[in-house]
């Protein structure tokens, strides 16, 4: 199945992009925030890293990292979508009063992101890619920028391999996230999760890309059953 442009994939998340973090929270009764901890521990940042949050959204993965490199380390949140980084540069009023590094706020592309080869110590990707263009660039790209030694941690939902559960998942999308979407006006933008996840790559393939972009170690956790899963990969020195 053939994923759609880049450029309508970022017209949905501009369009989603007001009421973007209302939703994750309705959707996942508030356990996305868990998942995301849970991605920052397995990138294993450490205080005064240079860490990167790809296809940043609003910020939630890039905040929790800058919270972890602490004020002598640095954050770059890069995404595609303008809107999305406006909300994550207004959030920072949340922030004020927590220890944390600076973050960079940066539109770019998953596919060529901004930064040097070997420069950044830890990264993140939350739900980002299954929706990017060219999943293997992608990988390859995030291995070019780590540092030697360095992890990064790559969080998305799945299509679980049991037939019980993946039927559990398909209920959950059309009787939870899509009427509540509609609510929200935006039923047309979260049906096309279900189609994402036909598309997107099993763990165990995507640990094959992973090591064919160059990653020494690389290992697919599933989460809630299999509906969601973390690729864990380490750069080799």
């Amino acid at each position: 199945m053939t994923p759609p442009p880049p450029e309508q994939v970022q017209a949905l998340f501009d369009r989603i992009a007001p009421r973007y973090d209302a939703l994750n929270s309705w959707l996942s009764f508030g356990l996305h925030q868990t998942w995301k901890q849970i991605t920052v521990d397995w990138a294993r940042p450490a205080p005064g890293d240079r860490g990167l949050d790809i296809c940043c959204g609003s910020g939630d993965l890039a905040y929790l990292l800058a919270r972890r490199v602490g004020v002598t380390g640095h954050v770059i949140g890069v995404d595609f979508s303008a809107q999305q980084l406006a909300v994550a540069r207004q959030r920072a009023k949340d922030y004020w009063a927590i220890p944390r590094a600076e973050i960079d706020w940066v539109t770019g592309d998953a596919l060529k992101l901004p930064a040097e080869d070997d420069s950044i110590d830890a990264a993140t990707m939350g739900y980002g890619l299954r929706n990017v263009a060219d999943i293997p660039t992608s990988l390859a790209e995030i291995h070019r920028v780590l540092k030697p030694g360095a992890q990064a941690a790559i969080l998305d939902f799945h299509r679980p391999q049991s037939l019980m559960v993946r039927q559990f998942q398909q209920i959950y999308l059309d009787n939870w996230v899509v009427p509540t979407a509609r609510q929200f006006g935006l039923e047309s933008e979260y049906a096309y999760i279900s189609d994402s996840l036909r598309r997107f790559p099993t763990g165990d393939r995507q640990v094959e890309l992973a090591r064919a972009a160059g990653f020494d170690a690389a290992t697919h956790y599933t989460l809630v059953g299999g509906m969601m899963g973390a690729l864990v990969v380490t750069k080799g020195r």
